[in-house]
């Protein structure tokens, strides 16, 4: 991703909600709102730095707009900046939470999601499934942009949950996951010791598609069980860089 300087980011910001061409003149006044105190020529040299490196497009006399590399930067820039941020608050939250308590959450998780994917393998409906493919389609295209997916992770467990048609698994599910918190610390961890849970997700949402139970269950088991591995990885790796 192409390294972007303060200035240049502030820039690309105000241009990204603007509809029309902005000078220098008007781009040195909403900086210096923002606490930047440069002068016209300075911002002037920054704009042509910036058309250099096709960020901005040039218009005569009338000013710069984003270009549309520069709109793509931007979004990479503020999709890291998110992932950071994130990143940052999961692990202060994560270390309130022992190894041990987040494993047996899984091996509960493990006894119910096997026999709720099971069900959903035979009551499922085409609708029900079509939220699943939708659902999955999702995450896996935040997961390519690198883009948390904890949203969607829920959402699918939830759907297949509600496909099962049986109330007391899916409220005993909605108990032991402990809502978003916990799902946000399985991807972070996940995202740490390079997993992949839409790839999990396709093959569990594949055997209820096809209307088997059987590789439905062992999907959903094997799914979890890689969570469990990843979570003792982590730990593990957490060792060892703590030893160092």
């Amino acid at each position: 991703m192409e390294e972007l300087k303060r200035h240049e980011y502030e820039i690309l910001k105000i241009l990204s909600l603007e509809n029309k061409p902005l000078g220098s003149g008007q781009l040195r006044r909403l900086l210096l709102q923002k606490g930047f105190n440069l002068s016209e020529a300075t911002v002037g040299r920054i704009l042509s730095e910036m058309d250099r490196k096709e960020l901005t497009v040039k218009y005569g006399y009338r000013g710069r707009s984003i270009s549309t590399h520069g709109r793509k930067v931007l979004e990479d820039v503020e999709s890291d900046s998110r992932l950071n941020h994130n990143s940052s608050r999961l692990v202060r939250i994560l270390n309130s939470h022992r190894q041990e308590d987040l494993i047996d959450m899984l091996v509960a998780r493990r006894a119910i999601e096997r026999e709720l994917a099971s069900l959903a393998a035979v009551k499922a409906t085409d609708a029900e499934i079509g939220l699943m493919e939708s659902v999955l389609r999702e995450q896996e295209r935040l997961a390519a942009q690198n883009e948390m997916s904890v949203e969607q992770d829920l959402r699918f467990h939830r759907l297949i949950a509600s496909a099962a048609k049986n109330k007391v698994l899916a409220a005993t599910l909605d108990l032991i996951r402990q809502g978003r918190q916990m799902s946000m610390i399985l991807e972070y961890i996940r995202r740490e010791v390079k997993g992949n849970l839409a790839v999990e997700h396709a093959r569990i949402l594949r055997a209820i598609i096809n209307r088997d139970p059987a590789e439905a269950e062992r999907a959903m088991v094997d799914h979890i069980e890689s969570l469990i591995s990843d979570v003792k990885k982590y730990w593990s790796q957490m060792r060892s860089d703590n030893s160092v």
